[in-house]
């Protein structure tokens, strides 16, 4: 996500098709290559893009099932959704998920695997909401605000729906940027044997945000 506070005065996004799969997934191994969270699970820093990518393209066929996931104009910026009720992968892709892993990084899955188990554990089920599970900016267009710039967007469509939203902050440094679009931090989790830590940030639905 951009580290900048700008958000452009027009920006136009559309929700992707398939054709722009590979778009979407060239936009997240660029952004989250130097992720704290996304960087500790995949420590090999030659091999980290054609790891990321193999993962980001599981999480973007998984998005995509649902009208939710979006790439600006431009292909600056992404971001992928999941609406209520929904899952981050299908059942086939969570089957498949520790034997690719295991794949790609040997015994080393088992930090990706337990990414995903703090990840879940520290989600709330308890009441609808859309989930914002990756949003990021092409490298070589920050600091124009085009994440930001989405992620508004975005939100007044989360309004219409009436519904809260919830994200995890794998970057705390961005906690402050999500907070200025009314999510407001929860829980901080650090993962084990020496990980980051990440922030569990949540949104109230329209009408039931302080004003």
């Amino acid at each position: 996500m951009d580290q900048h506070v700008p958000t452009p005065g027009v920006l136009t996004s559309r929700v992707i098709s398939t054709d722009e799969v590979e778009t979407v997934v060239d936009i997240l191994v660029g952004s989250f290559y130097s992720d704290p969270v996304w960087g500790w699970a995949f420590p090999d820093d030659d091999r980290r893009r054609d790891q990321h990518r193999v993962l980001w393209r599981m999480f973007v066929e998984g998005a995509r099932r649902y009208p939710w996931t979006f790439l600006t104009s431009g292909d600056t910026a992404t971001s992928l959704w999941i609406p209520p009720g929904g899952t981050e992968m299908t059942d086939e892709q969570v089957r498949q998920l520790a034997p690719t892993l295991r794949k790609l990084l040997g015994s080393g899955a088992d930090r990706v695997l337990t990414v995903f188990e703090v990840f879940e554990t520290a989600h709330p089920h308890d009441v609808p909401h859309v989930h914002l599970s990756l949003l990021g900016t092409d490298p070589a267009h920050l600091g124009h605000g085009y994440g930001l710039g989405l992620l508004e967007e975005n939100l007044r469509a989360v309004d219409a729906l009436g519904v809260p939203a919830y994200l995890e902050a794998s970057n705390v440094g961005n906690v402050a940027l999500y907070a200025r679009y009314g999510f407001v931090a929860k829980d901080t989790v650090r993962l084990p044997d020496g990980g980051p830590e990440f922030v569990t940030m949540w949104r109230e639905a329209a009408g039931h945000r302080p004003r």
